[in-house]
Formats: structure tokens, C-alpha cells, sequence
């Protein structure tokens, strides 16, 4: 099972950005799925961006502005955050399953966003 951890996030004010980081023990070539995830206090855990089998998937809420990528020679992927609101304050969580894995893969610690002024 890969090892992942989560950096960069903090705090931020409304309409300002961030980009968090997650380190994976494995070459990114070897997951089929890898995304970000975030929970807010009181809420479900809930998809904000991801990779499977070639395709990606943006929530609605992080459409047009949020953006997932990866760095395969840094075994690195990342989720570029814009114009945050609020309402993104939650505890972020990077993801993925390896090319092996039939169950529910690896997660990171999580890391906290926070979004006020």
C-alpha cells in the first residue's frame, strides 16, 4: 500500500489561492486512481478532483477553479486552488489506489484549509 502526505495548506483570505501537495511513496504510474478529497466540521467526506483511467473529475463546486495535476519524475500530484471561498475550509485529504488494489487504496493524513478574513 502507498504512503501519501499531504502539504500546503493553511490559511488563506476569501478570493486568495493555494496549492496543496501530496508525496507519494510510489511512481504516480502506478496508480489507476488518484484525486483529492476534503471534509468539512459536521459533513460527508466528498470528491474535489480526480484521476481514473485517463479521465478527470471535477466536483461542481471546484469546476473553473480548482486544478488537479501530477508530477511523475517528483512521484507528486497536486490540487491548484483559486478564488477560495469560505465554504472550501475543510481538512483535505489526497488519495489513490494502485494498478494492483481492488479495495480502497491509500489515504493521506489531511491537511487543513482554512478560508476567512
Amino acid at each position: 500500500q502507498a504512503q501519501l502526505v499531504e502539504s500546503g495548506g493553511g490559511w488563506v483570505q476569501p478570493g486568495g489561492s493555494l496549492r496543496l501537495s501530496c508525496a507519494a511513496s510510489l511512481s504516480i504510474l502506478s496508480f489507476k486512481t488518484m484525486g483529492w478529497y476534503r471534509q468539512a466540521p459536521g459533513k460527508e467526506r466528498e470528491l474535489v478532483a480526480g484521476f481514473t483511467s485517463g479521465s478527470t473529475t471535477y466536483a461542481d463546486f471546484a469546476t473553473g477553479r480548482f486544478t488537479i495535476s501530477t508530477d511523475n519524475a517528483e512521484k507528486m500530484f497536486y490540487l491548484q486552488m483559486t478564488y477560495l471561498k469560505p465554504e472550501d475550509t475543510a481538512v483535505y485529504y489526497c488519495h489513490a489506489v494502485a494498478l494492483w488494489e481492488s479495495g480502497f487504496g491509500s489515504w493521506g493524513q489531511g491537511i487543513q484549509v482554512t478560508v476567512s478574513s
